[in-house]
């Protein structure tokens, strides 16, 4: 464990960027050396991010910056945040060199938090065949993971996690309005501003006016121009658009052909052979009908 730990300390955060890892960790470690360690005990999760003591040098610290966080020695993860969730940090150019380390980490680690997350700088050319390895090995892990292709970016992860750690679920499903009323006058409103030319003070007038939606579409050009502020080219427009056909070329079929389209396919096909039989019938007796004045024609003259 000695050993693992001091190569992902040298190695800024668990490779850090391999040959230019060794630079980003002497100018980031001054800051970062400054700071207070705590023990384990002493430090709150629910105040700050907790940072394992191994973490420093990794080049992301710097740009965790919109939430608290500090070191904490006898930390088994590499980020604590919160009280239940915590995460582990790989770089690919350092699982390359030492593919057994995240196996390690991730047994050290156990099943302690309900959110585990596998935050993983992508720092290498051609991702695409570790990537599949730490995929299928945090899948079975019971992990969630996470890529950053900048140290930026892996920071912005840890600071929404910290952040929402606190916040409902539905948050993130974006804001919705509890009042059903004005929910349905948002969506008609929506609706109704497709239309060119109408505008929010339109469909506020049309719904005063109307009341109902279903009112709206089934208003004649008369009543829409009785409504202020709309004037004949907004009340065309308004009125081609709930009384166009989608298919205009196409031609609308007859009741009529609704029915027969509408029939069964055998009584259709019954009905299709009936008239066939009934042509048949009607030019076999026509036929009949020409050889026996054919005969008489005969006869009489034999005779």
């Amino acid at each position: 464990m000695a050993e693992a730990s001091g190569g992902r300390g040298r190695g800024g955060g668990g490779g850090g960027g391999g040959g230019s890892g060794g630079a980003g960790v002497s100018r980031s470690s001054t800051g970062n050396n400054n700071r207070q360690v705590l023990r384990r005990k002493d430090a709150n999760p629910s105040a700050a991010i907790l940072v394992n003591k191994r973490q420093t040098g990794n080049p992301m610290l710097k740009f965790i910056k919109n939430v608290r966080w500090m070191f904490v020695d006898d930390l088994v993860p590499d980020y604590q945040l919160g009280q239940s969730a915590v995460a582990l940090f790989l770089s690919l150019k350092y699982h390359l060199l030492h593919p057994q380390y995240i196996h390690f980490r991730i047994r050290e680690l156990r099943k302690s938090f309900r959110l585990r997350v596998l935050l993983v700088h992508i720092d290498v050319n051609d991702p695409a065949k570790p990537l599949a390895s730490v995929t299928k090995l945090a899948c079975l892990s019971d992990f969630t993971l996470f890529c950053g292709w900048s140290y930026e970016e892996c920071a912005r992860y840890l600071e929404t996690f910290k952040m929402y750690e606190n916040k409902p679920h539905d948050l993130l499903l974006g804001h919705k309005n509890s009042n059903s009323m004005e929910d349905y006058t948002t969506r008609v409103t929506h609706a109704l501003t497709q239309i060119r030319g109408v505008n929010r003070t339109d469909v506020l007038t049309l719904t005063a006016t109307f009341g109902t939606l279903k009112d709206i579409l089934q208003a004649s050009e008369e009543e829409l121009s009785g409504c202020p502020g709309l004037g004949p080219t907004k009340v065309k427009r308004l009125y081609d658009a709930f009384h166009t056909h989608f298919y205009p070329s196409t031609t609308i079929p007859t009741s009529a052909n609704k029915v027969a389209a509408a029939a069964p396919p055998r009584q259709r096909e019954n009905e299709s052979g009936g008239k066939g039989n009934q042509e048949e019938g009607t030019t076999s007796k026509s036929k009949r009908q020409k050889k026996d004045k054919d005969d008489d024609f005969d006869i009489e003259v034999f005779l």
